[in-house]
């Protein structure tokens, strides 16, 4: 009897591809297409509407011959995933709902769903693989990069379990983008041409101060101007070439309010900005264009800096506090006291950064060989070895 698979599917060709691969690897496929946001109404040219994907995946079952089922997951998707979003920018965090998502809805939701259907494993089309390794400690299961590393999506699977990767299938962890595009025109797939989507995870691509207006009120505040040249944030550069400096003032955020700073402009609320971000501040007749430094949302004051290569935009370590650190290989964990130097990315798309790991009673100290740019609270650090995500932390 052929093993029974529940296929998570998008109306997107990765998925559909996905679909097609693993029934001609002989597994009983059954589709599943989760409606997750039904409001279009704050996307931009309503984009990721789910009406228009659920036809794409219903045509696509069909031409593949295989039942599709349809869950609605929209009211835990909107607890789980949408109410943190909105609570983390009233903070002044920035959170990665695309992370969020993949250990809420796509591998939690789904995983009650597949159980339902009497299914032995779940698929899905993202670009990763996962391999079984036994050692002494027991059976695990390696998550691992994509072999397409255009693609790799890895990254926003930084925070699985292993009961969630254990009966796991990524059919396109061993292929790359332009072969599935080829499959699927091959194929005459509905999805065959559509364009991956953007933006947030199930809602699509979004004006993002007007998506969190639903529930964080405009306030009006002041954009304060950072010099580069200011003595303070200078002596902290300085400091992050010297041996003795202790790892705290190595990852610490940089705290604006003790610099020389510049009234250049006001804002509708400092929660809706970001660090590193440029649009949307509105500021002109400056020599080189402002970014975001840092916000400080009870005084309601956004930190801008001039120039890309602003120093105030490039920090050499972060911190994650011990009860966001999440590993996926358990018998990797380090232990109080322990270092390991491995590779780490802290958003998507970046190129992995050779950094060393510091666990302390308080947390995990991450310090990279470079300095990196835009390191943002609430967004999640990774860490690799080679190939493959040990584990991954919310950044303070």
């Amino acid at each position: 009897m052929n093993k029974k698979v529940l296929i998570g599917l998008s109306g997107g060709v990765d998925s559909s591809v996905a679909a097609h691969l693993l029934k001609e690897q002989g597994y009983d496929v059954t589709a599943l297409f989760m409606i997750n946001w039904k409001d279009s109404s704050v996307t931009l040219s309503g984009d990721c509407s789910w009406e228009e994907d659920i036809i794409l995946a219903q045509l696509v079952a069909r031409k593949l011959n295989i039942p599709l089922e349809v869950v609605d997951s929209s009211e835990k998707y909107k607890k789980n995933v949408v109410e943190y979003m909105f609570s983390e920018y009233e903070k002044g965090r920035t959170p990665n709902p695309d992370v969020l998502c993949n250990r809420e809805i796509k591998f939690d939701v789904f995983w009650e769903a597949a159980r339902k259907f009497g299914a032995d494993y779940i698929a899905t089309g993202h670009y990763a693989r996962t391999q079984k390794v036994q050692n002494p400690a027991g059976e695990y299961t390696r998550l691992l990069a994509g072999y397409d590393k255009n693609k790799d999506q890895s990254y926003f699977l930084c925070q699985l379990k292993q009961d969630q990767l254990n009966n796991v299938l990524f059919p396109l962890g061993a292929i790359e983008k332009p072969e599935v595009r080829g499959i699927a025109t091959e194929l005459g797939l509905a999805s065959a041409d559509k364009k991956d989507s953007q933006g947030i995870c199930f809602v699509g691509k979004v004006d993002l101060p007007t998506f969190l207006q639903q529930k964080l009120a405009p306030r009006k505040g002041t954009i304060m101007e950072i010099d580069r040249d200011d003595p303070v944030l200078q002596q902290i550069h300085k400091k992050m070439n010297d041996p003795s400096t202790n790892l705290s003032a190595l990852c610490a955020a940089y705290d604006f309010a003790s610099m020389n700073q510049q009234p250049v402009g006001q804002h509708n609320g400092a929660h809706y900005y970001t660090i590193g971000q440029r649009k949307g501040l509105n500021i002109g007749g400056k020599p080189l264009p402002l970014f975001v430094l840092g916000i400080d949302v009870e005084k309601n004051i956004v930190y801008a800096g001039q120039g890309h290569d602003h120093p105030g935009l490039n920090r050499k370590g972060l911190w994650i506090a011990d009860d966001e650190i999440h590993w996926i290989r358990p018998d990797k964990e380090l232990k109080t006291g322990d270092t390991l130097k491995c590779l780490v990315r802290i958003r998507y798309r970046q190129a992995v950064q050779k950094a060393t790991l510091h666990k302390k009673e308080s947390g995990l100290y991450i310090v990279f060989e470079e300095l990196q740019r835009g390191i943002a609270a609430g967004q999640f650090a990774a860490w690799y070895d080679g190939d493959e995500l040990l584990g991954s932390g919310v950044i303070q």
